[in-house]
């Protein structure tokens, strides 16, 4: 076995939460103090959110999950109508989900390789490294060629990323080789995905390589307004909303400030009624990602009834809180919202 094959041989395995009933784990948590209390009270915040007929539940999510092992979470929520709309980082949705959607995964990094001791290494090799994983730099040049020849088959004009991202979908429709894929299972259910920052990832190198291509010629560009406006309009027609955020960021101020963007619309929309986040950013530096809910509800932008901050890292809270919503069972009653068809032009007359 060659070097590089060694270094990828132990693939990340994507946890199932639907085979592990947490309920009991996350009730007795309840009684416990600090990060179990806080953790146990956002679950229950979120299977609230679910239960509430009224509510549009938005996924928000930064920091690299997918190629972390939730990507089944992620997908399981969306397929079981426990979220409406997605809200996310470039590479979550492109670089890590969409990647895995074309037949390729994402590989345990060894202890070493861990602590950064032989990253020119894995430079030579073509092996990028997040942390404790790695993925092949070759098989990524794939992905970034993939956005590109999607837009290449686009009609030449400005898009949001939500509208490119279901084209992605519909592309994995055909050409997918898993059905486990958050960017599919949104195509398929009719949830919309936006990634307000969406050049920065993958996909962006895939827009820079068509529009350099077409030179003057008309091309096809992300319209960050017009993300921002179709998210609005979601929060206009649906006025009840819950969010749940996994880090911070741009998804996690994008979120927030749909409700101010709807007043500046002339709307007179409530805050966000529920809102939990998981986040282990330090709130002393003054950043958005660890700004709390309660200073959010500051600005307008969210209710402090329901709200959680939740100090823990992703990989550890989310199996919990979201495996305690999917055994608890609420869900079950919930009816899709189907926000994509919201977003949608209405089709032309005939005749």
């Amino acid at each position: 076995m060659s070097k590089r094959k060694q270094l990828l041989s132990q693939t990340i395995e994507h946890i199932d939460i639907t085979r592990h009933n947490v309920v009991p784990l996350v009730d007795a948590m309840r009684h416990m103090a600090y990060s179990a209390r806080d953790l146990a009270r956002a679950a229950e915040i979120y299977d609230r959110m679910l239960g509430d007929k009224e509510c549009g539940v938005i996924l928000c999510l930064a920091g690299s999950l997918v190629s972390a092992g939730l990507k089944q979470v992620f997908v399981d929520m969306v397929r079981n109508r426990m979220v409406d709309a997605v809200v996310s980082t470039g590479a979550n949705i492109v670089d890590q989900d969409f990647f895995e959607a074309l037949g390729f995964r994402h590989y345990i990094a060894s202890e070493r390789l861990k602590a950064g001791l032989d990253d020119d290494q894995l430079r030579e090799a073509h092996i990028d490294r997040i942390y404790d994983t790695l993925i092949d730099e070759d098989e990524l040049r794939i992905c970034d060629d993939t956005t590109r020849q999607i837009a290449d088959g686009l009609a030449p004009r400005p898009y949001s990323s939500r509208e490119f991202i279901r084209e992605m979908g519909a592309y994995l429709a055909e050409h997918g080789k898993t059905k486990d894929s958050i960017v599919l299972a949104a195509y398929e259910e009719e949830v919309p995905i936006f990634c307000p920052a969406f050049s920065d990832c993958s996909a962006g190198f895939g827009l820079v390589a068509h529009q350099h291509a077409r030179g003057d010629q008309p091309k096809v560009s992300i319209d960050g307004v017009k993300d921002f406006y179709e998210l609005t309009q979601l929060k206009i027609h649906n006025p009840t909303t819950g969010i749940f955020m996994l880090g911070g960021g741009v998804p996690k101020n994008f979120t927030q400030d749909i409700v101010v963007a709807a007043e500046i619309l002339g709307e007179d929309p409530p805050m966000h009624k529920y809102a939990v986040q998981v986040t282990v950013a330090d709130v002393r530096d003054g950043a958005l990602s660890s700004s709390t809910l309660k200073e959010a509800s500051s600005w307008g932008k969210v209710d402090t009834t329901f709200e959680q901050m939740v100090y823990s890292e992703a990989t550890l809270a989310v199996p919990l809180i979201v495996g305690y919503a999917y055994h608890k069972g609420t869900w079950k009653k919930r009816k899709a919202k189907g926000w994509t068809r919201l977003l949608e032009p209405a089709p032309a007359a005939v005749g």
